[in-house]
């Protein structure tokens, strides 16, 4: 289980790698539970607009489908059958998921450190996912590391866990937005994960005796795809991200040492 992971230390990646607006500042270096980090959904295209129905694609804000645009991102241009590709913009939530039926932010918050992972096998009928997971709410979050604890020492020893060529991971995700009784609002979002008992590289890591879980890594060419895919067959990119695209190394502390913006 995945409980802190790094975000982009550059803010042109965002743009580079995900085809979206950077943020102002890079906010926290290391994000942990029920603390702000980013995720990218998609936007709709306006209504009438080839590719429109609401059962194609995952909801966003009211204002952001009426002003989107189908030419942004990497893989944004029109496919095979010219129908245009849905735009993404980041957004700045909570890291662990505040469902809808909670009473109040304080609750929700309270419930966060459970919910920043939600296990794939489970999640269309676990209750607080379930309504995320069939209403397409699905995300990408964009990270340079994410760290799990190496045990084999007989102590935890924190472990960052990136790709090999230096490169962003987008990790699936499912966002949601708590509204309270006065109008208040919390947006936030959790990581999907897969088994790992059998990854050549995670089955090292986590306490001795666990199942081994790791976030569900999605391969470039498929950002698009999981944004937009219908929940019966976004289950298809619930799989292992290959152990030989992944590098391990210890690190000396959990402790956050980030600079609060970009260098």
């Amino acid at each position: 289980m995945t409980t802190r992971y790094e975000t982009l230390p550059l803010p042109e990646t965002y743009r580079e790698a995900f085809g979206v607006e950077p943020p102002d500042t890079r906010g926290e270096r290391y994000v942990k539970p029920r603390k702000p980090g980013f995720f990218i959904r998609a936007v709709a295209p306006p209504l009438g607009t080839p590719g429109s129905e609401p059962t194609d694609v995952p909801p966003g804000d009211a204002e952001s489908i009426a002003g989107a645009d189908p030419d942004v991102g990497p893989d944004a241009a029109p496919d095979a059958e010219g129908v245009p590709r849905l735009a993404r913009e980041l957004v700045h939530a909570q890291w662990g998921l505040v469902p809808h039926w909670v009473k109040s932010a304080s609750d929700g918050r309270l419930r966060a450190p459970k919910l920043v992972n939600a296990r794939s096998e489970t999640v269309s009928t676990a209750t607080p996912f379930r309504e995320a997971w069939l209403k397409g709410q699905r995300c990408i979050v964009p990270m340079a590391a994410f760290f799990e604890d190496d045990w084999r020492s007989g102590k935890a020893v924190p472990t960052r866990i990136a790709r090999v060529d230096g490169l962003p991971m987008g990790a699936a995700g499912l966002w949601a937005r708590w509204t309270g009784p006065e109008g208040e609002e919390l947006v936030s979002y959790t990581v999907l994960t897969v088994n790992a008992n059998s990854h050549a590289l995670i089955h090292r890591y986590q306490p001795p005796g666990s199942e081994k879980r790791m976030p569900a890594l999605l391969n470039e060419g498929a950002y698009g795809a999981w944004l937009s895919a219908r929940p019966e067959k976004a289950r298809e990119f619930m799989r292992q991200y290959p152990a030989n695209w992944l590098l391990a190394n210890p690190v000396e502390s959990k402790a956050d040492k980030g600079p609060p913006a970009f260098l």
